[in-house]
């Protein structure tokens, strides 16, 4: 089952949940999918931008990264079941593929984040095969040579998960783009969640996750790059769930 927020229909499902689909995928050999993190950003983007659209309407799952989703769902009265966030759904995942001898793949984030995300699961969950890790660089995505390397690096490594640190919606638009051609059972965007875990970007202490504050501490911590999403941002979410809730749009 599914709910809308501001037309962005969200997967029902509690994290514990997220994380067993994803792996009786991964271990089935099934047709290969996607999974998408959404936030209060990405509701913005979807807003105005049609193929990011048509990438979450084929997604095989559209779960709750932010809270301010919780909020926005429970204001409209389909409540979600809790927050499925990218960097703990990456840590978790991570470590049941340790002991179900699952192979990942971890692409993208800055330079040096995934090679050392890679070293510290490892040293955490013994047996974690991380079968290849990659940073391509700035401007890949219009780079058919380069594009060519990441594919065939992947396909030769055979992950059962692949994960793609590299930010909204560029990472999206690359899995969409290549997802069925890889054939990786399944593929997830996680934003910034490689350098999370390498410690090269600090994460919020635990009250300020569960209270929904984390966006005021990266906008702290980030400020000249996150100022315009948070600051501005918030305020049109806002908006457009108030909207939907008086029933005023088109959602």
């Amino acid at each position: 089952m599914r709910i809308n927020i501001a037309g962005t229909h969200i997967d029902k499902y509690s994290f514990d949940e997220v994380v067993e689909i994803i792996v009786d995928h991964a271990i089935s050999g099934s047709p290969p999918e996607y999974v998408v993190t959404p936030n209060a950003q990405h509701i913005l983007t979807l807003q105005k931008d049609a193929h990011f659209r048509e990438i979450y309407s084929k997604a095989f799952l559209v779960v709750p990264d932010g809270v301010p989703l919780l909020w926005a769902a429970r204001f409209l009265q389909t409540p979600l079941k809790g927050r499925v966030n990218g960097t703990d759904l990456f840590e978790k995942l991570c470590a049941i593929a340790a002991s179900r001898e699952l192979k990942v793949f971890l692409l993208g984030g800055r330079p040096g984040a995934a090679d050392k995300a890679a070293k510290i699961l490892q040293a955490r969950h013994s047996g974690l095969k991380i079968v290849g890790t990659y940073c391509p660089p700035y401007g890949f995505e219009s780079n058919t040579a380069e594009l060519a390397l990441i594919n065939a690096q992947i396909k030769d490594a055979a992950p059962h998960i692949l994960f793609v640190g590299l930010g909204a919606p560029k990472q999206e638009n690359w899995i969409y783009a290549n997802y069925q051609q890889l054939k990786v059972p399944i593929s997830v965007g996680i934003g910034v969640s490689f350098e999370m875990v390498a410690g090269m970007v600090k994460r919020a202490p635990v009250w300020m996750q569960k209270s929904g504050l984390e966006w005021l501490f990266r906008l702290i911590v980030e400020p000249k790059r996150l100022w315009q999403r948070y600051v501005v941002g918030n305020p049109l979410f806002i908006w457009l769930v108030l909207m939907q809730k008086l029933k005023l749009s088109k959602f």
